[in-house]
């Protein structure tokens, strides 16, 4: 499955740099965001680096997962592909 990083979890006064909110192609319902909830999402890098995360809530009710990641992410991965599994 694929995905896009839409954007990292955030308050009026908080980043949380590790978590973000992806949105995941045929997905499109709470239920079947909740699905998919414990697979793994990777996001590699230019370079050929991997980053990890867990799918670890829904987010919203069209479909949308939060998903924590092992380490912060950059700034220029919003909006790029993951890979789901």
């Amino acid at each position: 499955m694929k995905g896009i990083l839409s954007g990292n979890r955030r308050g009026v006064h908080t980043a949380y740099t590790n978590q973000y909110v992806v949105e995941i192609d045929g997905v499109a319902d709470r239920a079947s965001a909740n699905g998919v909830i414990g697979k793994r999402v990777c996001w590699k890098s230019i370079t050929g680096k991997e980053i990890v995360g867990k799918i670890s809530k829904a987010h919203g009710n069209s479909g949308a997962v939060l998903v924590r990641f092992d380490k912060g992410l950059p700034g220029q991965a919003i909006g790029t592909e993951v890979d789901i599994s």
